[in-house]
């Protein structure tokens, strides 16, 4: 499978190796990005399994809470003077509003949902009017709980986060569930327990964990003992609950969830942008291309 330069600066960019170590990577790959990842760490290369992806749209994740209900939306616009301006919120807000009542299974549904002014795809609409921008709701998730709901949203909205707890809503309670969103965001979790780590995924990270060993001069035998330990790593750094404590790290986060008679049923967090390819023009280029549309 042949590569493009593109290909590897995407694999740089997911990985944090050098360009030739991506091209060699790719190559032996056979063009494979998965693998060519893969081989990255197998080498020693990639020290991190995961990297955000890159930040590239505008617009802000919001969470709106309403008793035992959540949301937590991202909504994108097209500059970051709109995306701070308190209207582009109070959008967010309504449309938040609307995913609380009606539950829409997926974006399309949601645009189809009664809003103020008649759906949501014309209430953004009218709004686009207003501010001069595309507005486009990217993703959702919505909760309901029998327990209590808690979120963080971090930098004006580059981040979000949205915690559902089981138990009662303490002052405790509601203390460890702040600090729980706080670790979220610092840390970002890909499960909430080590039951939720597919096999499929351990037997893949167990063989990339074991020939990272062997390249580092280990025997077979010594390298399968040393994936063990590994494992338990893999699982701290990326099941919240085995997680330790970003204000005391003698503490797990299971720890925390005990001492204050809680536990977490689930959560969820949004970067704004990740993953989306911001069009790249600089001022000058755009107010030309403004003054030669006005001329026609």
């Amino acid at each position: 499978m042949a590569f493009t330069a593109k290909d590897v600066m995407a694999l740089r960019e997911k990985t944090g190796a050098g360009v030739m170590d991506c091209k060699k990577a790719l190559t032996d790959a056979d063009g494979d990005m998965q693998k060519a990842a893969d081989l990255l760490r197998e080498r020693g290369i990639a020290k991190a399994e995961k990297k955000a992806s890159r930040i590239a749209a505008e617009g802000i994740v919001a969470c709106y809470i309403d008793g035992k209900f959540g949301v937590l939306v991202e909504l994108n616009c097209e500059s970051d003077f709109v995306a701070k301006n308190p209207q582009f919120t109070e959008i967010a807000t309504e449309v938040s509003k609307v995913i609380v009542k009606e539950n829409p299974a997926n974006v399309d549904a949601l645009l189809a949902c009664a809003c103020v002014g008649g759906t949501v795809e014309e209430y953004l609409k009218s709004k686009i009017a207003i501010i001069g921008e595309k507005i486009a709701v990217r993703r959702f998730v919505r909760y309901e709980t029998t327990g209590f709901l808690a979120s963080y949203i971090h930098l004006g909205g580059k981040l979000g986060v949205m915690l559902d707890v089981a138990g009662d809503e303490s002052d405790a309670a509601k203390e460890v569930a702040h600090d729980i969103t706080l670790q979220i965001a610092f840390t970002k979790p890909a499960y909430l327990t080590k039951d939720e780590v597919s096999a499929e995924t351990l037997e893949k990270e167990k063989a990339v964990l074991k020939q990272q060993a062997m390249n580092e001069g280990k025997p077979e035998a010594i390298a399968e003992k040393m994936v063990m330990g590994r494992i338990k790593k893999f699982y701290d750094e990326n099941c919240l609950l085995e997680q330790a404590f970003i204000k005391d790290d003698s503490k797990k986060i299971g720890d925390l969830l005990k001492a204050a008679g809680v536990s977490v049923n689930k959560f969820a967090f949004f970067v704004m942008g990740e993953g989306l390819e911001k069009k790249s023009e600089d001022l000058s280029e755009e107010v030309a291309k403004q003054v030669a549309a006005a001329q026609k």
